[in-house]
């Protein structure tokens, strides 16, 4: 395996933690890669992912994918991919890896370990804790986790300003704010938006109650709506919520497109939608809401603090968020008035275009490697 780490030039080399797999279909593996995308001239970037998340043969410059072999058992196959990705790094040959960048507090338990011999960045991108019907102990284990990721790396970053209050006031510690991007050439890849009929799009990676799809479908069933409505990600993660979701979904013209994990084919949907509704009850920086705002699609989205964040009123249409009437009546609104929805999307698309594209986000992580490398330098020098 040690091979598989060689580059074929000498610059600062960053094993990569946490992304699970490339090429991206969602999620962090999206920040990642599009952070890597935009940096790999600059530094030797090894992957560490999980068999069933990654492609072996992914190439990207002198950029390296170590594909570790997946868990049998499927509920602690994260678990051991940190495991085994730790305990790759901690046996590296000396001088092999001169930063460890670590993705997601769940994985924080490996964190103190790695500290042993590297330096170590650590970004949140969500609190898993408020996501899903996780036990009682899963839940005590991502708090743990949560805590030894804010006192354990040497750089604690997060993808939403909300986040970083929250730990702020939880912790007393100043976590480093890095927005989420887009990557502008997706918008011109050369996908079709052409479709034989009007629709609402949907999507999310798994499709978990928190996502508010059960608010959209009861919202739609209140505006007697007619038309159809295309939802994309994996259902099948809760069982019980699948079933609640298609008992509700009788009587309207629902597509269930499944997990869609070809970014382009994805974007298609996003781009031939008349409307894009996001009813999350809680969201960390969502990728999917600003590369759907990159396509132009007008967007409904409830009021949460992490999309207030980033888009104003006067580029999306809100909801007031887990209120069904009040979504009732703005969908009404967003399929009534055509015109002033896409002078939103507009106006969003061109908020993206100053603010969030990757080419101007990837240099604050780039400052924070060479922060991390330069004070490595200096206590060389010292000794």
């Amino acid at each position: 395996m040690k091979s598989s780490y060689k580059h074929s030039i000498h610059k600062p080399s960053i094993a990569v933690i946490g992304l699970k797999g490339l090429p991206a279909f969602g999620g962090a593996a999206t920040v990642g890669e599009n952070l890597i995308g935009e940096l790999h001239a600059q530094y030797c970037f090894t992957i560490f992912s999980v068999k069933s998340h990654a492609q072996s043969d992914y190439s990207l410059g002198d950029v390296k994918q170590v594909v570790l072999p997946g868990c049998i058992w499927k509920k602690i196959n994260v678990l051991m991919y940190y495991i085994q990705a730790a305990i790759a790094v901690l046996f590296a040959k000396r001088g092999t890896f001169d930063i460890i960048h670590l993705h997601h507090t769940d994985a924080a338990f490996i964190a103190p370990f790695l500290r042993l011999r590297y330096k170590l960045i650590l970004t949140s991108h969500a609190r898993p804790q408020d996501g899903g019907k996780w036990s009682t102990f899963v839940k005590i284990f991502f708090r743990i986790n949560e805590r030894i990721a804010v006192h354990s790396a040497n750089v604690f970053t997060t993808v939403s300003k909300s986040l970083r209050d929250l730990y702020k006031r939880k912790y007393n510690i100043d976590a480093q704010y890095i927005p989420n991007g887009v990557n502008a050439q997706l918008k011109d890849n050369g996908i079709s938006s052409k479709t034989s009929e009007p629709y609402i799009f949907f999507s999310a990676g798994r499709i978990i109650p928190i996502k508010g799809l059960h608010l959209l479908i009861e919202a739609l069933k209140k505006i007697d709506y007619k038309g159809s409505l295309k939802v994309a990600g994996n259902i099948d993660h809760l069982p019980e919520y699948k079933t609640q979701i298609m008992q509700q979904a009788q009587g309207l013209n629902i597509e269930f497109l499944g997990l869609i994990k070809d970014k382009a084919k994805l974007l298609a949907y996003a781009q031939g939608a008349q409307l894009f509704v996001m009813p999350s009850l809680t969201e960390a920086m969502s990728i999917m809401l600003l590369e759907v705002g990159l396509m132009k699609t007008p967007m409904l989205v409830s009021d949460i603090e992490a999309i207030t964040n980033v888009f104003d009123d006067d580029e999306v249409l809100f909801f007031k968020s887990g209120d069904v009437n009040n979504l009732a009546e703005k969908l009404k609104l967003a399929l009534a008035e055509k015109d002033m929805m896409h002078d939103l999307a507009n106006k969003a698309f061109d908020k993206l275009m100053k603010r969030y594209q990757w080419k101007d986000i990837a240099w604050q992580y780039a400052h924070l490697y060479n922060s991390l490398l330069n004070s490595d330098n200096a206590n060389k020098t010292t000794l």
